[in-house]
């Protein structure tokens, strides 16, 4: 088996990484506020990851996230993950969220209903808290109760994934007082 390869490209959101094995896409790492500070944390979570070109299946998934957050409706379901090491649980979740459409938004309720367990937002919102791959796993498009934003891992936080939804034409852009 060969060393996973990573990169890391510029998005409307800021630098992103991405990090590959021969199975598929094992991690997406969100902006960090550099280039630098990206590599540093996708590099700490796969140490054994070596920087290198992506093959053609990945450059696709890249070219899909830019295309995405540049506000171009793209469809990230192709893309193939490494879902070694994820519980069966947080699989199951992940592949129903890959579902949602850009533009759409789901309740963490929402999605433990239509699972068919009942009660269970906030198993669906610990999956969303460790979600390895966000944006192929659009995790910010799901939301709390009542449409509130509920929480996001990412730098910026909520206000990073409010940007997203904006991006993708799930929220309105919100006036500032300036």
């Amino acid at each position: 088996m060969t060393a996973p390869g990573y990169a890391v490209f510029g998005t409307a959101i800021g630098d992103c990484g991405i990090a590959w094995n021969e199975r598929g896409v094992m991690a997406v790492q969100l902006p960090e506020g550099s280039e630098e500070k990206t590599r540093a944390r996708l590099t700490a979570r796969l140490p054994e990851a070596i920087e290198s070109a992506p093959p053609a299946e990945v450059q696709r998934a890249i070219d899909g996230v830019v295309s995405l957050m540049d506000g171009k409706r793209t469809d990230l379901t192709g893309v193939e993950l490494d879902y070694e090491g994820v519980p069966d649980f947080h699989h199951r979740v992940y592949e129903f969220i890959r579902s949602i459409p850009a533009g759409k938004t789901l309740t963490y309720g929402d999605i433990a209903n239509i699972l068919g367990m009942p009660g269970g937002a906030q198993a669906v919102g610990q999956a969303m808290g460790r979600n390895p791959f966000p944006i192929i796993v659009p995790c910010h498009r799901v939301l709390a109760a009542g449409g509130k934003d509920g929480g996001f891992s990412a730098r910026g936080g909520v206000a990073t994934k409010r940007r997203m939804l904006v991006i993708e034409g799930a929220l309105a852009d919100e006036p500032t007082l300036f």
